[in-house]
């Protein structure tokens, strides 16, 4: 009896343990447990600091062999440019990717988190308003218009979203007053209608419950964050700081021209060069070549300072604005930052000029401020009031300048009058500086 009951115990087990293994084992996938997943966060303005950081982001989750990598957004859009790079390297990733909108996706961030495999919201979030706005606040123009209503609708298209409603966010003549977008106005979703239109997978409250969502809960999460350099390379590169330093930089140096020796001024324009060419090259937008030009044009202008000409200033000067140009991908932002910088030293050196003149600075190197008064012995010719009243003949005719001989030494001289003829006698009656004045003397 007790071998019997033995055997039948051990039957029982074992069956149980073939049983409940398979649904360990499935409970375990469905966590992710030994799955690692990447969060990046898009937060703040999408540039091309931006742009470095996701690119370097994504790199180390493909080398971690990551499973799935979540971008966290948070953005009201920015650059078209970066944000077109983003998609490409979205695009790209083998990984499964997913975005989680926290507190808006707009413009921009709407495109980013287009060109994901999925899209998660929290309540009270929105995504899209995805119009091209120029630096001044307008509209771009119909060209720049038209390529980004292609890229909204590729974007949607790739991964099987309805491309009607990315193109409503930035077309606003397609009319969706369902969806508060009527003709005139750019679509922007809510959490439920992104839900509704097959834009959104769910709206979850945090990232925990994202997570779920995914299958993920026992994964293992590596959240990434800009290092130093790339947090300053941001802003740095940012639209609204470009033309400050520029400004900065040639406010500075304009300033230091009027200053003795060189101080805070030149010091701060400088350092406003080097934090502009140092964000640009963490961004990727500055190589070594943009900075041995800007090196070229410092070194020309300071040999124009020791060789008159001009030529190199402005060989110089242009080396400068080159390098500039190289290292930004929008000509018409850099132009307009180089013209901001461009008026604004014009009106410091127009001040510093009326209040301060030309005495000061590198100027007094240049210009001759020692007094050159006639009791120090400067005198601009030799004033012989001694010659007054002496008299000789004239050598040649005077019309009424000629010349005359007193004493034997010839002088240029002029008459007081009319035409006096040669060979006749006159009499030196005035000297005024070099001007000697004669009169004809009557016999």
């Amino acid at each position: 009896m007790k071998k019997l009951l033995f055997v039948w115990c051990t039957v029982l087990l074992s069956v149980s343990f073939f049983m409940f293994a398979p649904s360990n084992h499935a409970s375990a996938e469905e966590d992710g447990q030994g799955k690692l997943v990447y969060v990046i966060p898009i937060v703040d303005e999408v540039e091309r600091g931006l742009e470095a950081f996701v690119k370097r982001t994504t790199s180390e989750a493909v080398e971690a062999n990551a499973d799935h990598v979540i971008f966290e957004i948070n953005t009201p859009g920015g650059r078209v440019d970066a944000a077109e790079n983003i998609g490409e390297i979205l695009q790209d990733l083998e990984i499964e990717t997913s975005s989680f909108i926290t507190v808006r996706a707009l413009s921009a961030g709407s495109y980013i988190a287009l060109n994901t495999d999925n899209i998660f919201m929290k309540p009270q979030t929105s995504m899209g308003a995805s119009g091209v706005i120029t630096g001044d606040g307008n509209a771009a123009d119909k060209k720049a218009q038209s390529a980004w209503l292609a890229s909204m609708r590729g974007a949607a298209a790739s991964k099987d979203r309805d491309p009607l409603y990315a193109e409503a966010m930035a077309n606003e003549q397609i009319d969706l007053p369902e969806y508060g977008a009527p003709v005139g106005e750019f679509l922007t979703l809510d959490a439920n209608n992104a839900v509704e239109v097959g834009y959104a997978e769910a709206i979850v409250s945090h990232r925990t419950e994202l997570l779920h969502e995914l299958s993920l809960s026992g994964a293992e999460v590596v959240e990434t964050s800009p290092t130093v350099a790339e947090g300053i390379a941001r802003f740095l590169t940012h639209p609204v700081v470009v033309p400050i330093l520029l400004s900065l930089a040639s406010i500075g140096i304009i300033v230091e021209l009027y200053s003795p020796g060189f101080g805070i001024p030149g010091s701060i324009g400088i350092a406003s060069l080097i934090f502009y060419f140092y964000g640009h090259m963490v961004a990727g937008l500055a190589g070594y070549e943009t900075l041995l030009l800007l090196l070229l044009g410092i070194v020309l202008i300071i040999l124009e300072i020791f060789t008159p000409g001009g030529i190199l200033g402005f060989l110089g000067l242009g080396a400068i604005v080159g390098a500039l140009f190289m290292s930004s991908d929008d000509v018409g932002h850099m132009a307009m930052s180089i013209a901001i910088a461009l008026v604004a030293s014009i009106i410091v050196a127009v001040v510093l000029f009326k209040t301060i003149g030309l005495e000061k600075g590198i100027f007094r190197k240049v210009i001759l401020s020692d007094p050159t008064a006639a009791e120090l012995g400067y005198v601009s010719t030799v004033n012989r009031n001694e010659l007054i009243g002496r008299e000789g003949v004239t050598a040649t005719p005077l019309r009424t300048a000629g010349t005359a001989v007193f004493d034997n030494e010839r002088l240029d001289v002029v008459s007081d009058g009319g035409f006096i003829n040669a060979d006749v006698p006159v009499k030196i009656i005035k000297v005024e500086g070099s001007r000697i004045v004669v009169s004809e003397i009557k016999r």
